[in-house]
């Protein structure tokens, strides 16, 4: 099918026009009609398959085609990062419609709180909010949601991993019962099935190519110990062939250590985590987007709260704590069918965790040899560092631990 076969909005296919789709992705092809048809949906598609895109396109027609335009739309999101994405693509795809929006998120000034309040009470066309900031602003204005028909929640998995169920629930008891809910999940685990029974009706459901990484992605791995990580992370960074770094850590901790290490070696990079300020933390990512910053350190929140195109190189310094959290990893490359690389550091303790990935994908990703001044690297054998349970002595007051089998 091609655009005029939707019998979209003119106004819409401009925007649509202005913002370079020349054909839909799978899962938009197949979200589209649904959303369209006023069906309720669970979505499940990976990062970079232009799930955005997918509801934004079909709930900006509809609200073109409305008599009354008032908070006809409510999208909630885990990250403020992600928030500001979707307002973007919405500014982009509603452009020609005179959609309005608003960005609901934490950690601004009293400012932007009235902002943010004023649009919520006078009614902008969509809401694209973080989950605590909505609820506060809730509780504190006089919100209606009479009009509203679309309910969309964007990676609802990534929302319930962080705490947000009940918030959830506390939202949605503010909206009326007649709606469609729209909800686009990257995996399908009991707890998205659980929300999903609660919260819709006459559903349907798709799945595009779950826990897959992108075909243009080329996957590479070092085996090593801790000691040899930054000799080869400097090589990496050192390298021109990349022209756009990201570098994910587990921990904030670990971040700004390697925030020091690139800054002693005059690595032109940046830390991004929680603990700035917003507004330092847009202007890191605008620096980002804008190839004026060629390196960014992060964890996990940055695997799922941008969307750059042209990220050439991603490296997990440390092995990702899930299979999941390695496919949103990795996926800030190789977006829009270009192709990137995606190379993991893996110690002793993590082989069993990549081992889990690799099975996940049902690939075995290939090990690049340490370089030999850098001294003997340990070999990949999963199995034996598999960590096992240790006997939990109770008379003696202690923790769980675990230990490697020797």
């Amino acid at each position: 099918m091609n655009l005029n076969d939707y019998n979209f909005n003119e106004d819409l296919l401009s925007g649509i026009a202005s913002m370079g789709y020349k054909q839909f992705t799978p899962i938009q092809v197949q979200a589209i009609p649904i959303i369209k048809s006023k069906r309720d949906l669970i979505a499940c598609a990976q990062t970079g398959t232009g799930k955005t895109a997918a509801y934004l396109i079909p709930i900006i027609d509809a609200i073109l085609k409305t008599e009354v335009r008032h908070l006809n739309t409510l999208i909630i999101a885990p990250t403020r990062e992600l928030v500001l994405q979707i307002d973007q693509q919405i500014d982009g795809i509603g452009y020609y419609g005179g959609i309005s929006s608003i960005a609901i998120y934490g950690g601004n000034d009293g400012i932007t709180w009235a902002a943010q309040q004023h649009a919520l009470e006078n009614g902008a066309d969509i809401i694209c909010a973080t989950p605590g900031r909505l609820i506060a602003l809730l509780q504190s204005g006089n919100i209606n949601f009479t009009h509203l028909q679309h309910l969309v929640l964007d990676e609802a998995d990534r929302m319930l991993d962080m705490g947000f169920f009940d918030d959830l629930k506390t939202i949605i008891n503010y909206l009326p019962k007649e709606r469609q809910t729209i909800l686009f999940s990257a995996t399908m685990p009991p707890k998205i099935r659980l929300l999903a029974n609660q919260i819709t009706k006459d559903v349907e459901t798709i799945n595009i190519a779950i826990s897959k990484p992108a075909a243009g992605i080329l996957q590479q791995a070092y085996v090593l110990f801790d000691g040899q990580k930054n000799e080869i992370l400097k090589t990496l960074l050192a390298n021109e062939e990349f022209t756009s770094i990201i570098v994910f850590s587990s921990t904030k901790e670990k971040v700004k250590e390697l925030d020091k290490f690139c800054k002693q070696f005059n690595i032109p990079a940046k830390a991004f985590s929680s603990d700035l300020e917003q507004a330092e933390r847009e202007e890191i990512m605008r620096e980002f987007k804008g190839k004026r910053l060629r390196v960014l350190i992060g964890t996990d929140i940055l695997s799922r709260g941008i969307d750059v195109e042209g990220i050439s190189l991603v490296i997990n310094y440390d092995a990702p704590p899930d299979p999941e959290d390695y496919i949103h990893r990795i996926g800030r490359t190789a977006r829009a069918e270009k192709t990137g690389r995606a190379i993991t550091f893996i110690n002793p303790r993590d082989q069993h965790k990549f081992f889990n990935i690799e099975s996940l994908m049902g690939i075995e990703v290939e090990k690049l040899p340490v370089p030999v001044e850098l001294g003997e690297a340990p070999l990949y054998n999963p199995t034996e560092n598999k960590p096992e349970k240790r006997p939990f002595n109770k008379s003696k007051g202690g923790k769980k631990r675990f230990f490697k089998k020797k």
